[in-house]
């Protein structure tokens, strides 16, 4: 994995198991938040095999930037193999660092509308819907959702409203 500076500038490369042993090594990785046509936001249920966050609710897509690829190709790669999506036009939103318990990460963001099937990948992902904001909003801060998901979350809205 590229270890980068808070400007997104590479400044090294380490295992996935060394980025994810040491909160200073900061990585990147790749958000897709996924909307339907009436705005809901597809949130997906982390399986409970993962190491982080597990059975908790999270962003729509979200994935490690494999050293060399641009983060959109990230982004489309994430989103054929969480949600078997292939055909639909992201945009760019911003990028955020995020520093967690487990790990610290600079995020690429981007979103999508998408109205098609989705086949989640049963091994990372056990549930998937869609929320609305009010939903989503009456369950912020009761452990529903991965810290990451709640700091993306409200970033998304104080800068897209």
């Amino acid at each position: 994995m590229e270890l980068v500076s808070e400007e997104g500038d590479t400044v090294g490369v380490v295992s996935r198991a060394e980025a994810h042993s040491d909160t200073s090594y900061l990585h990147r990785v790749v958000h897709v938040l996924v909307f339907d046509d009436v705005g809901r936001l597809l949130v997906q249920k982390r399986s409970m095999n993962k190491d982080v966050g597990p059975g908790l609710w999270d962003v729509s897509v979200g994935g490690h930037v494999v050293p060399g690829e641009l983060p959109a190709e990230a982004a489309y790669r994430e989103m054929k193999e969480e949600l078997g999506i292939e055909f639909a036009d992201i945009r760019f939103l911003y990028n955020h660092v995020f520093y967690g318990q487990e790990e610290s990460e600079f995020v690429s963001t981007f979103e999508c509308t998408y109205n098609g099937k989705v086949f989640f990948d049963h091994d990372e992902i056990d549930e998937i819907r869609y929320m609305d904001f009010d939903e989503i909003d009456s369950q912020l801060g009761k452990k529903v959702f991965t810290e990451h998901f709640e700091q993306e979350y409200v970033l998304y809205q104080e800068l897209t409203s």
